[in-house]
């Protein structure tokens, strides 16, 4: 075990044998300690960032009908939306008043909206708003534009760019293992595939995060091969491109989902086992210089507690969130109330924008 600690303490990588006797075996405390230090060598000052964006979905109609969303619909729902132009003025007027500048642009994979609708889109608001940050779509989003267009995910991203995307967000990736995403998932991305669009941004030095969904099917041993994915393909970015610059793991939300009302699964993720995975996540990926606490999943104590934990970033206020939220997670937080969270950990709150440059 002390041989493992020094080699964690090293920022070396360890393998998913190791992270999982690491994340068994360790006292709590000892596993917060090692990640505390490692958050140090990454970040050696006491700030923790956090931003304030706003997460709007482009439309709810989806093809891919995961059993852990609540949010999408069948494209023949009468409720299915494609959110307008006008709806978009209203919502950044707003983030506007309340200090954010940049939109989470996420939605569904809609059978009928083509690049045409996205790339007209994303130049329609920057045409409005030129300084306005557009954090937008995910691998899912780029895999299905490119089957749709017969184009390359790399062509697809170009399109995207020269749109106006600032950055690619990591969603999607639930557990990168095929067997899992089999299960809850088998309409959309493969393991590779997300990869791939990971690897392609990446060339592109676009600025991307990476997530990880846990807490349903997977095992451990799946969720560190998740983890060593991320690793390997953060590795193969370019000298001096920026690749991941956060890795977000969060606990499968399951109030009325499919995965809880027909077979029965619940999340079971204790305060504990989150703050285990908050560690194990920096211990695991020491080439990934940010892990993002998500509050919005866990509350805010069990936020806090991790970043003792290797954890430096709290993440966004969430102006506006409707997909987890709709699966059971109701906290919330303003901007009083995420900085005084930070202070009341122990940590100065640094804002900052998606580069985690600060502001």
């Amino acid at each position: 075990m002390k041989s493992l600690v020094h080699k964690a303490l090293s920022l070396d990588f360890l393998t998913i044998d190791e992270g999982k006797t690491l994340f068994r075996d360790l006292p709590l405390a000892d596993l917060m300690w090692i990640g505390n230090e490692l958050r140090k060598k990454h970040h050696p000052h006491d700030k923790v960032t956090w931003i304030i964006d706003r997460n709007v979905n482009i439309t709810n109609a989806c093809v891919s009908g995961c059993k852990f969303c609540n949010f999408y619909k069948p494209v023949s729902n009468d409720t299915c939306y494609i959110t307008s132009l006008e709806e978009y003025v209203q919502k950044i007027e707003e983030m506007h008043k309340l200090g954010g500048n940049q939109l989470l642009l996420q939605g569904g994979m809609h059978p009928h909206l083509g690049i045409d609708f996205y790339t007209n889109l994303f130049s329609g608001l920057k045409r409005l708003y030129p300084n306005l940050r557009l954090h937008a779509l995910g691998p899912p989003e780029i895999v299905h534009l490119a089957k749709m267009e017969k184009l390359t995910h790399r062509e697809v991203l170009e399109k995207l760019v020269e749109s106006g995307m600032d950055s690619l967000p990591g969603a999607g990736a639930e557990i990168l293992v095929d067997r899992v995403r089999r299960e809850i998932s088998p309409a959309k991305c493969t393991a590779s595939e997300w990869l791939d669009v990971m690897k392609e941004a990446h060339f592109m030095d676009l600025t991307t995060s990476a997530t990880m969904m846990f807490g349903h099917i997977e095992t451990l041993e799946e969720r560190l091969e998740h983890m060593v994915s991320i690793r390997e393909l953060q590795s193969r970015k370019p000298n001096g491109h920026k690749g991941f610059l956060s890795f977000i793991p969060w606990p499968f939300q399951d109030e009325g989902t499919v995965l809880q009302k027909k077979f029965g699964i619940y999340n079971h993720v204790t305060s504990e086992e989150y703050i285990r995975m908050i560690a194990i996540s920096r211990i695991m990926l020491p080439n990934i210089p940010n892990i993002q606490a998500s509050w919005l999943t866990v509350g805010k104590e069990t936020g806090q507690l991790c970043l003792h934990a290797g954890a430096n970033d709290f993440g966004s206020i969430m102006i506006e969130e409707n997909v987890v939220s709709s699966a059971g997670a109701h906290n919330s937080m303003d901007a009083e109330g995420m900085q005084r969270a930070i202070r009341e950990a122990g940590f100065t709150p640094q804002l900052r924008n998606q580069d985690f440059t600060w502001q």
